[in-house]
Formats: structure tokens, sequence, C-alpha cells
């Protein structure tokens, strides 16, 4: 008579279905767990390195130029990074032309005189300047200019040597929480390109919708985080010390 081994078959086919069912309740908690949120996504869109920012006292700048078609403006002679805002538009620096499109810059250094040209369609460029204080405006032309920001003081604690100059463009993904506390090391001027965000100073917390600057000189402790729907975008206008990271995280003995 054969004999019924009850360890064999039946125990194999519980024990699969045992697996199976952790397999699924498994994958199930993982599709429930809130998702990791996304770090901040930065693009460089135009950089140079500045021998020297101690010579004079310096200020930040930002100009709106509009053209039309046929159109010119001479910049005012100054370290400055152009950013394309809508159109296209050539830019002459040094004897070089160059076609910036939109979202896209370049770097102009003092000392060349500069203008911007339309041939098609309508343009509007932000002119970020780093120009020393006291200085006079000296944009000329057949375009629309206007003055959107300049700081009422110089910058403050600038040392000497070479310095990086950069505008970068950093976008903070929706639901994103406050980074962790931080300053510059050497200034930096944002504007707010799309989106709402949360800007915290001194234990206050400021909302920064589109067209917002906020300046933030060297040592201010901050954060910045992005509690709305929809990605906020900016774009940050800035100098460091060469070698040194533009942002330094604050410690617990730096509270």
């Amino acid at each position: 008579m054969a004999t019924l081994n009850r360890g064999g078959p039946m125990r194999s086919i519980t024990s699969v279905l045992i697996i199976s069912g952790a397999i699924a309740v498994g994958t199930y908690a993982a599709a429930q767990a809130p998702a990791t949120p996304q770090a901040p996504v930065r693009t460089v869109v135009a950089q140079a390195k500045l021998s020297s920012v101690v010579n004079k006292p310096l200020t930040f700048r930002v100009v709106r130029v509009s053209l039309k078609a046929g159109q010119k403006e001479a910049l005012t002679d100054t370290a400055s990074i152009a950013y394309q805002a809508s159109g296209s538009a050539e830019i002459l620096t040094g004897g070089k032309a160059t076609v910036v499109s939109t979202e896209t810059a370049l770097y102009i250094p003092a000392g060349n005189a500069a203008s911007l040209t339309v041939k098609d369609g309508d343009s509007t460029t932000l002119i970020f300047q780093l120009m020393p204080a006291g200085t006079k405006a000296s944009e000329s032309g057949a375009g629309t200019v206007k003055e959107l920001y300049r700081t009422t003081e110089s910058l403050p604690g600038l040392k000497p040597g070479a310095y990086d100059f950069n505008l970068t463009r950093v976008t903070f993904p929706a639901k994103m929480p406050p980074n962790a506390p931080h300053h510059r090391t050497g200034g930096a001027l944002y504007y707010v390109i799309s989106g709402t965000g949360a800007n915290i100073v001194g234990g206050k917390t400021y909302d920064r919708g589109p067209g917002t600057f906020i300046y933030e000189p060297a040592g201010l402790v901050h954060q910045w985080g992005n509690p709305g729907a929809e990605a906020l975008t900016f774009l940050a206008f800035n100098i460091n010390p060469e070698g040194v990271p533009a942002v330094a995280q604050e410690t617990a003995a730096g509270h």
C-alpha cells in the first residue's frame, strides 16, 4: 500500500502561496510609501572668473531691455550677464557677435563696449550687472530700458582674490520641504521666474512669487522650500571666492 508523503508536494505548494502573499504585501506597501522628494535641478547658464572684486565697492543691478526688430541698445560698461527672457537678440562685445535665444545667457566682461541688436520679432533681455557703487547707468538706444532692481548698499564681506561669477537657473520640485539653514560666501540675487517659494529668514517665512527679487548678502542665514503644487524656478546671480563653495551649511554652533 502506498504511503502518503505529508511533507511532500502539499507542503511545497503552501510555502509558495505564503511567499507569493508576502511578495504581494511587500509590493503594495512599497507602492503606498511616500515618494522621496526630488532634489533641486541647477543649470549654470553663464559663468566667468573675476580677478578682483575689491577695487571699488560693488552693487547688484538688473535692467530689462525690450527691443523690436531693427532696434539697437548700447549697454552700461560693467561686468554683466545677459539672460534672454524671450525672443532672440545679437550681443556684440569685444568685437564678437553672439546670438542668444530664449533661456540662454552670455557673460559680458567689463571694459568692452557691448550692445544688443534685434533682427526679427520682439526681444526681452534681463541684464544682471555687478556695478561699482555710484556708477551711473549708461544704456542708450532705441529700446525700452527699465531698471528692475539695485542694491541700496555695496556688497559686504568681499575679500581680495579671484571670484567665480555666474548665473544659475534653479528649479525646486513641488512640495519640496525647506532645505537646511545655509548662507552665501559671496553674495547672490535671486529672480523668481515661476512658482511661489518659501524663503525663511530669521524664523519668518516669506512667500516669493514670479517677478520677485531676493538679495542674499554674504553671511545671511536662510532656507528655501517649495510648499506649492507648481515647480519653483528662479535665477541666481552669484559671486563667490574662487575655490570656495558658493553656499556654506550652518552648524549647530553657527545658530
